[in-house]
């Protein structure tokens, strides 16, 4: 089954809801998983969900290209939790490539010489060892974790 944008950002939304200003989370200000940290000039407290939804389209689906939507998904729910750039950066890590944080040519003839299930694992084990360093891991890591669990779920299903 072909995993479409619409669906991974439902799924998405299962994990990300309204509007939230927790002092303890560094992106500061979020709603519909958008940050203020990241997204300054946007008006957070009043975003809409179709807001977000084009946000997520422009910025963190259409970078990966024609990447398998298994993969795409991945990367999309941590660049949600961790922004783009990192989770770019952790996925050129798990394909073997210089994690610059910029998507391109070589990165993507690189994916697709390999295994989407092994691309998937390494993706994982990146995402989870990059949570691990963090100082917020004590306050958020058990959420993450069972996020990332919850996904490779669902990366069964889209395989």
């Amino acid at each position: 089954m072909e995993l479409s944008f619409d669906k991974a950002f439902d799924r998405l939304m299962g994990h990300e809801g309204g509007y939230t200003n927790n002092p303890a989370d560094p992106g500061g200000e979020t709603n519909w998983g958008i940050a203020k940290r990241s997204y300054p000039g946007v008006d957070i407290k009043n975003l809409t969900r179709e807001q977000a939804k084009a946000i997520y389209l422009r910025d963190f689906w259409q970078p990966l290209g024609d990447a398998p939507a298994a993969l795409k998904f991945q990367v999309f729910d941590f660049a949600v939790n961790s922004g783009i750039q990192t989770a770019i950066r952790k996925l050129q890590a798990a394909i073997g490539v210089a994690d610059d944080g910029h998507w391109g040519p070589v990165s993507a003839a690189r994916l697709a010489s390999m295994d989407v299930n092994d691309v998937l694992m390494r993706f994982v084990a990146q995402r989870l060892r990059f949570w691990t360093a963090l100082s917020s891991w004590p306050s958020f890591g058990k959420g993450w974790a069972n996020r990332a669990a919850k996904q490779l779920e669902y990366a069964s299903e889209d395989n």
